[in-house]
């Protein structure tokens, strides 16, 4: 072993503790190790900058624009809108159209934006069954992922692979070549979680059932601290306005501004401003206190009470909210509403919200009018969950234009016309020329983030090629493999191991990063055991992307974790035996129409 090869691993063994301790940004972990191994001359500086040039990342930045574009025109609102009716079906039936039809849409377009659409739906689908969306939100992710694996378009981790083999000279994957094992690993999955899933899926409470049936219907209204109020100087709790007959204090207000207020300590200043939650019950109580009036200074009318609407939303991907307190976004002014709890990570959170920075698929529990909540459903900061999304009339004419590009991209991938790199930037370039998408909201689809991951990985890639690392591995791998089993059965147990090997440490890292990682180590595990490298590099493309065992395999799982209120322990009871099922799948399929 030389220090390049021991250096390599070095890097490897440090990228995938900082993936997993989640403490740096993973597309800086990714970009740190390429520094590194451009810096020391680890591999040519050229070789290491060619990482740029490849396709793929450039490929998936193109899809994340056409499925921009689809979102935009409201096509997959329509889709969606099919199972407004479809709540009089027994719910296995439910649940195996729902896999099915999530699994068919994300088989042409990013799985994120599915699973986004697809929550309004589920929630108003579980609200008319009588039944806690927690038992649809797994097994619309779980859709997603498996249809992803049926195209080549259907997830990034498919376009990476694709992107390596053509820089290699390898014929790349064919459109429909992963239908082989994707099909019937999404029918079996299916039926899976149709035939267990009332059994496994496990019942979990949203977020506003931590509120009593009263509190879920109060009026809101303001008050405000007069001059020569007794409250002025006071606390909230030395007034009586903590807990109060049948009212509570939501918020302080100070020159149009919501303050961080602690009940105990917190001094009311003459001209304060108090909103108030109160059940119909506590209105007349809350207008019979002395200290504050619900008539504005002199001579302006009463502040209007409005009924208050209780609801919930989470934080969208790539929403401008994320990584900001609902104090820094000044919630309340900017939007009109009210946030009364956070769900995160399986937990309900109602302390020290106004300084908690907002994660991506944070639940918020949030108090409004129904004018307030309008205006936030057309904004793309949450997505709410009181009702489906209505489609996008506008740029409704325009879906059979979008739906169009994306067959012709298809359609030139699969009859060899043009390569798929240059037909989805073709066709993200005529999805903006023909007013589909706005150019700015294109750049804003990117996940510019993924993008840098896949480069760094990509970089390390070349790094255990040209260090003779992934050799090195693949050599004592096969070794390894020789003290166990000989003969006809040595390649099918290979073949097993790196495809196990793959789908674990999918289910803790970036499935792109490990796509780019395990890559060279499979072709170099197929020139020393003397096969075709073909099966090999399908089952690390399958494997790279079956992640259902962890909410932090794939984005999807995460971003449905929090939504609908799962423990970790969910996805290990549903996952693994779906992890099983799609390794049985793929191990009787590859050997078959790959042969060795």
């Amino acid at each position: 072993m030389t220090w390049q090869i021991a250096f390599v691993f070095v890097l490897v063994v440090g990228a995938v503790v900082a993936f997993m301790r989640e403490k740096t940004p993973p597309d800086i972990v990714a970009l740190t190790v390429f520094v590194l191994i451009a810096a020391t001359g680890l591999v040519p500086m050229r070789d290491a900058f060619a990482v740029f040039s490849n396709p793929a990342p450039i490929t998936v930045a193109a899809m994340f624009v056409l499925s921009a574009a689809l979102m935009r025109c409201g096509g997959l609102d329509y889709l969606s809108a099919i199972f407004d009716r479809a709540s009089v079906l027994p719910y296995p039936l439910v649940l195996f159209l729902l896999v099915a039809f999530v699994a068919f849409v994300s088989a042409w377009i990013n799985n994120t934006p599915v699973v986004v659409v697809f929550v309004p739906v589920v929630y108003n689908l579980a609200r008319r069954m009588r039944l806690p969306a927690s038992k649809f939100l797994i097994p619309i992710s779980y859709g997603a992922v498996l249809g992803g694996i049926c195209t080549l378009i259907g997830t990034s981790t498919n376009l990476v692979v694709n992107g390596l083999l053509v820089e290699r000279g390898i014929r790349g994957l064919g459109m429909f070549e992963l239908a082989w094992v994707g099909v019937p690993a999404t029918l079996i999955g299916g039926i899976y979680l149709a035939a267990f899933g009332r059994r496994l899926l496990p019942t979990r409470e949203s977020l506003t059932s931590i509120l009593s049936e009263e509190e879920r219907r109060e009026y809101m209204t303001e008050a405000f601290v007069p001059p020569g109020s007794r409250l002025i100087g006071r606390s909230l709790r030395a007034g009586g306005l903590v807990k109060a007959r049948g009212f509570r204090t939501i918020e302080v207000v100070r020159d149009g501004v919501a303050i961080n207020v602690d009940p105990a300590t917190t001094p009311l200043e003459e001209g304060d401003r108090l909103v108030l939650a109160c059940r119909p019950s506590g209105i007349a109580h809350a207008r019979a206190m002395p200290g504050f009036d619900f008539t504005a200074e002199a001579g302006l009318e009463q502040i209007a009470s409005h009924e208050g609407v209780v609801f919930e939303g989470a934080v969208a991907p790539h929403s401008e909210i994320i990584g900001r307190s609902v104090s820094e976004l000044n919630f309340r002014q900017r939007y009109r509403v009210i946030v009364l709890a956070i769900h995160r990570a399986g937990e309900n959170v109602r302390d020290k919200l106004e300084t908690l920075p907002l994660q991506m698929g944070d639940i918020l529990l949030m108090m409004g009018t129904e004018q307030a909540v309008n205006e936030l459903r057309r904004g793309d900061a949450l997505i709410l969950f009181d009702q489906p999304p209505v489609p996008s009339f506008s740029l409704h004419g325009r879906i059979p234009l979008v739906l169009a590009v994306l067959a012709a991209v298809v359609t030139a991938e699969t009859l060899d016309i043009v390569p798929i790199h240059l037909g989805a930037i073709a066709g993200a370039v005529f999805v903006c020329l023909t007013g589909c998408l706005k150019p700015k909201d294109a750049y804003a689809s990117i996940e510019w983030n993924l993008l840098f991951v896949i480069f760094g990985m990509l970089a390390l890639g070349v790094a255990m090629q040209q260090t003779g690392a992934a050799a090195w591995l693949a050599q004592n791998g096969v070794s390894a493999i020789d003290h166990l089993v000989t003969g006809p059965n040595k390649p099918f147990v290979l073949l097993a191991s790196l495809y196990l090997i793959t789908m674990i440490l999918t289910e803790v890292l970036s499935n792109n990063a490990v796509a780019a990682l395990i890559v060279p180590i499979a072709l170099g595990v197929a020139v020393e055991a003397g096969v075709d490298p073909r099966p090999f590099l399908i089952a690390v493309t399958i494997a790279a992307s079956a992640a259902f065992a962890t909410p932090i395999g794939y984005q999807t799982n995460t971003y449905i974790y929090g939504i609908g209120g799962y423990k970790f322990r969910d996805f290990v009871k549903v996952g693994v035996p779906l992890n099983l099922l799609v390794f049985i799948v793929a191990m009787i399929v590859i050997p078959r129409v790959w042969p060795f």
